[in-house]
């Protein structure tokens, strides 16, 4: 009887901790700009002039972010899934580690082609101090806008060129 009387219970117990376990949160990219979100950080470009470039990310205030949770590395994918939406090529996260000048930084070295759709997200729980449960902000800073002498930004690297269609030859058509 006792046994019936705690499986029940039991039973729900496990249902409400493994449902918990699969809960994620909603995130949604904030529309104001660097100044209005009071962010002040600096996107550094070093091309190696070997195809690759370094990134190099210095945050000296979190703003409206604060406290800032996660800064993450996303590269969009060319491709659309069947249902009309993006995935991503890469998502990485990136570690701030304080200076001595007491900037947070993080760096890291793509190939060029890919920073032409390269984002830097830097991502809260928090807008003006207010954190608000499973749901998460971020502010996106595209890479393309801090390269010099690419293509232009949303061009699709080693596109192939449509061929030129030429006329075809002319020929004569002699009758038997």
């Amino acid at each position: 009887m006792l046994m019936r009387n705690l499986c029940l219970p039991l039973l729900m117990l496990a249902a409400l901790i493994l449902a918990a376990d699969r809960a994620s949160a909603l995130s949604f990219a904030l529309r104001e700009t660097k100044e209005e979100l009071k962010l002040q950080y600096e996107v550094t470009v070093h091309d190696h002039g070997n195809g690759r470039i370094g990134v190099e990310f210095k945050l000296t205030d979190e703003g409206r972010l604060k406290p800032l949770e996660s800064l993450t590395l996303n590269i969009p994918s060319w491709e659309k899934n069947k249902d009309g939406s993006y995935s991503y090529d890469l998502v990485v996260q990136l570690e701030l580690k304080k200076s001595n000048d007491g900037k947070r930084r993080a760096g890291f070295e793509i190939r060029k082609d890919w920073a032409e759709r390269a984002e830097i997200w830097l991502m809260t729980s928090s807008l003006d101090g207010k954190r608000i449960a499973m749901t998460g902000n971020y502010h996106v800073i595209p890479l393309a806008k801090y390269l010099k002498d690419g293509p232009a930004a949303g061009a699709k690297p080693d596109a192939p060129a449509k061929p030129a269609v030429a006329a075809p030859p002319a020929t004569e058509r002699k009758k038997d």
